[in-house]
């Protein structure tokens, strides 16, 4: 299991934010989770990043028991969030190179070019400063940072948030990409339609709880979509 999560449990005082998570991501696969603002998405994201411990239960990446005070399962992950955070005044470039080599990568700059390509950024984008990307190229930067990175799990928060269809439609292809090389997608989103188009496994989540894990082969968006507000 690239991700796993045993009764995995968070809390903030009196308040549940993640409620007894079971789950478990295979190699490959691109997990969707769905579900209203508040319903444990990022909270979930947060607890396999160890950006913040649980309250109870386990949280695993290849094995590893996450900890926010260990650094061994950050090797294995990359994280997009919703507006990827770059140096504004560097250009893609010198922005790939910059976290590669604090990751402990060193790169030929015609690897880095590579990368870039990989990740469907414009080769005209190359030397401009990130200051002035729209949000679907920042987001193939953030790809590139974390194929660059070698990882093996990458988690991503409201990826295809404010994306036209356009963009949208590159972002699944490169998801596809990712999941074909063996990489692990684990997606939060509110994107039904997508879900159904780039996930592996869906899941609806409601008030902290899994209610719902299904195959995106075997419900149409419209289906999802219906069983998704009947959920929540």
């Amino acid at each position: 299991m690239m991700l796993q999560a045993i009764e995995l449990t968070k809390k903030y005082g009196d308040q549940v934010a993640l409620d007894h998570l079971n789950l478990s991501i295979e190699p490959g696969e691109v997990f969707c989770l769905l579900g209203q603002n508040g319903a444990g998405k990022t909270t979930t994201i947060n607890l396999f990043l160890g950006f913040t411990g649980a309250t109870s239960g386990k949280a695993l990446v290849n094995g590893v028991l996450v900890s926010p005070d260990h650094t061994t399962t950050k090797k294995f992950l990359a994280y997009i969030p919703e507006i990827v955070m770059l140096y504004a005044n560097l250009t893609s470039l010198e922005n790939l190179d910059f976290f590669s080599r604090i990751a402990g990568f060193k790169y030929k700059k015609e690897e880095l070019e590579n990368f870039l390509l990989q990740a469907g950024l414009q080769t005209a984008a190359f030397h401009k400063r990130v200051g002035n990307y729209s949000k679907g190229m920042r987001q193939k930067v953030g790809i590139a940072i974390a194929v660059a990175k070698n990882a093996e799990v990458i988690l991503m928060d409201e990826p295809t948030s404010g994306l036209d269809p356009s963009a949208t439609h590159e972002f699944s292809e490169l998801v596809r990409q990712l999941s074909a090389a063996g990489r692990t997608v684990f997606m939060a989103t509110h994107d039904i339609f997508n879900a159904v188009n780039v996930g592996t496994r869906i899941g609806i989540m409601r008030q902290g709880s899994l209610i719902h894990t299904l195959d995106a082969k075997d419900i149409s968006a419209h289906d999802l979509q219906k069983l998704y507000l009947e959920t929540i």
